[in-house]
């Protein structure tokens, strides 16, 4: 049967017949081992071709020359060690009709100096990013010489490795550093007018066409409109993707807008949580609309409806839906098979980018089995033993996974839940309104369950003969925490927690001071609700620097709405005692650095975020009567076999804790125990 749904349509780029109009765009998860990528890497792309995408797009960026040394996992094209590689994971999709690409680059002034092997960054001149802080030098004649020879050479690797054709990287990085104003000010021949400034492009151009011919697809993802004073302006960049557009050189166009050199831009490239969705989408229709050319774009398009107008439309010819792909690789099958209604949301939490640019690796704040695809699958399959009974107490994100997953299993799943609504800590982080799509990690749960017939039991507040009376099997106790003071030498009884605060149950005062000791969203939550709330309000953290434990993308928003009210930020500080004298109360701070040091504040309220602690009386009450005794064999959970060792011959049930009720964690680990616990049941 011929679908009539614009995202399903066929697409002809060059001798390429891509099978629908959905891709990934270029994205660098960080899964690579020394520069390569192996079963990691091949295996999260793999799983959506599977998943039924058209083009998936490796790389963001694999790096072309030793002096551009990875920022954040980057793929090593220079290297001949990577072409087996790439012709691996290339085979693992095409198995599944899905073309690949790859995107190279040399990054530029987008890195450190002090990284690999202590070679100089460059750039088109000596300016600064940001960002990365290295003071590039000025790139020479056999800079640019040698650099684009690696060009030839990386894209000869990507040819050899049967690829389906590689995209250049030009936003933010060396290649369109000579378009833009504000980085290049040369006065040579690669500097001043528009031909000049795309010289280096040209020479990268033909030298690649050169190495592989006419026949191999060469796009580019390129920055259309800086959108900032100094930078490239619109003009331009439109006039640019004109001039590529119309050189016979290159086959599509990925269109971005905005500049990327400092946390605060990148987040108007790359939104989160609370931002615009598609802020772009209407301007890559325009750069389309004036080429004429194929425009492929993704900037937060997350849902299949603005996917399918963005095609339906005329605004582009290939939609990207990165993000939306780590939540859920299976979006077109999905959409093939009449279960759009089934697609994990992205929520825009943007764990998985603000992970990459603080060191770590892609994942995804609800998807935990995305970059884990060799031990956490997917779709869940049947238990091959016995149907059993399983009681989840807690109906949190780690709760309702862990429910899900059971249920996923063939199991009789029966949640309790204490309060009238599921959610947890989820819901709580959503009284924030910015952060209120967060929700989607429970409404999609909660969806799944009704769909799998899994009862919930609200407003039980489950105590060991409730749980005792369903004559479980299994139980997963997924309780969660409750907020706990940090260390006071006095006053615990006068301070009021960031839960009190984001619930609503205690209202911000006139004079704030805030403490966090544990420096995620849970204490920038409480500061953003005090701060707009229009409270004078002092931030006060121990750390180095504030929040460490959120990247530099959901940074943004917290920053932006501390200097527009004013917020008072102090870091290296601790919060030692709070005492009462008359109608305030006197916050004594302390130092440790300096020994002795002490600081006064004078306020009407103290708030404190210090994580939580277990909610584990039912746990404790439960684990004597376990055949397990509540352990749980690590090694075999990391690398195979029965989990449970039984402890108990006489016990009735296995059971275990999961997320906060084992201790003060976050969202993605509490999902992450629900799904890997819940797959060996």
């Amino acid at each position: 049967m011929i679908s009539n749904d614009p995202l399903l349509q066929p697409y002809q780029l060059k001798h390429l017949t891509l099978k629908n109009r959905v891709m990934s765009t270029s994205h660098e998860p960080a899964y690579s081992e020394d520069g390569m990528p192996k079963e990691r890497y091949r295996l999260y792309h793999a799983e959506k071709a599977k998943g039924g995408m058209a083009l998936t797009m490796t790389a963001g960026s694999a790096i072309v020359s030793r002096d551009s040394p990875a920022a954040f996992g980057n793929l090593h094209v220079y290297d001949d060690r990577i072409v087996p590689w790439l012709a691996e994971l290339a085979d693992a999709c095409h198995e599944h009709d899905c073309k690949v690409m790859i995107q190279i680059t040399h990054l530029g002034r987008r890195t450190g100096w002090n990284k690999a092997d202590w070679l100089p960054v460059l750039s088109a001149s000596p300016v600064r990013e940001p960002a990365h802080r290295a003071f590039p030098k000025t790139i020479e004649e056999w800079d640019i010489e040698r650099i684009v020879a690696d060009y030839a050479a990386a894209a000869q690797r990507c040819q050899a490795a049967g690829l389906d054709g590689i995209e250049f990287e030009s936003y933010g990085h060396l290649m369109d550093g000579f378009w833009s104003p504000a980085t290049n000010h040369r006065d040579d021949d690669f500097g001043g007018s528009l031909d000049n400034r795309l010289r280096f492009t040209d020479m990268v151009l033909d030298a690649v066409r050169t190495a592989v011919g006419e026949k191999f697809v060469v796009g580019i993802r390129m920055v259309a409109d800086e959108d900032f004073e100094k930078g490239l302006p619109k003009e331009e960049g439109v006039e640019i993707a004109r001039r590529l557009a119309n050189s016979g050189k290159v086959d599509f166009l990925n269109i971005i807008r905005g500049s990327i050199e400092t946390d605060a831009a990148l987040t108007k490239v790359i939104p989160v949580t609370g931002m615009r969705s598609s802020p772009h989408l209407d301007f890559a229709g325009e750069v389309r609309a004036a080429t004429k050319f194929p425009t492929f774009h993704a900037a937060r398009i997350s849902d299949v409806a603005t996917a399918r107008h963005a095609i339906a439309t005329g605004k582009l010819d290939m939609v990207g839906m990165t993000r939306a792909h780590i939540a859920d690789p299976h979006i077109i099958r999905k959409v093939m098979e009449g279960r759009e209604h089934e697609i994990r949301p992205c929520v825009g939490a943007t764990y998985c980018l603000d992970r990459i640019y603080e060191g770590g690796e892609a994942l995804c704040v609800h998807n935990a089995a995305t970059g884990r695809e060799a031990t956490i699958p997917h779709i869940i399959a049947k238990s091959e033993g016995p149907k059993k009974k399983v009681v989840v107490v807690g109906a949190g994100a780690g709760g309702l996974e862990a429910a899900r997953v059971a249920a996923e299993r063939g199991h009789q799943v029966t949640v309790l839940e204490a309060s009238s609504q599921a959610g947890g800590q989820v819901r709580l982080a959503t009284q924030n309104p910015r952060r209120k799509e967060l929700i989607g990690i429970i409404d999609w749960r909660l969806a799944e369950l009704d769909r799998l017939g899994v009862e919930i039991r609200y407003d039980t507040w489950a105590e060991k003969d409730d749980v005792l009376a369903l004559a479980p099997d299994v139980v997963i106790v997924a309780t969660g925490g409750m907020p706990q003071n940090p260390p006071l030498t006095t006053g615990d009884n006068l301070v009021t927690s960031s839960w009190d605060i984001m619930a609503g149950s205690v209202k911000p005062a006139e004079n704030v001071l805030l403490y966090d000791d544990n420096g995620g969203h849970q204490g920038m939550g409480a500061a953003e609700l005090i701060a707009n709330s229009g409270s004078k309000l002092e931030l006060v953290s121990p750390e180095r620097f504030f929040a460490p434990e959120m990247g530099g993308l959901n940074h943004v928003p917290y920053m932006r709405a501390f200097h527009e009210k004013g917020v008072t930020v102090t870091i290296n500080t601790r919060l030692r005692s709070v005492r009462r004298e008359g109608n305030q109360l006197i916050a004594e701070l302390a130092s440790d650095f300096a020994d002795g040091w002490r600081g006064e504040r004078r306020v009407d309220q103290v708030v404190v975020e210090h994580g939580t602690a277990p909610l584990d009386d039912l746990y404790l009450s439960l684990k004597p009567l376990s055949k397990n005794g509540g352990a749980v064999d690590y090694e075999r959970l990391v690398s195979g076999g029965d989990i449970f060792p039984q402890r108990n011959p006489e016990g009735g049930f296995v059971m275990f804790r999961i997320g906060d009720a084992v201790a003060s964690r976050n969202i993605h680990a509490a999902i992450y125990d629900g799904i890997r616990f819940g797959i060996r049941i």
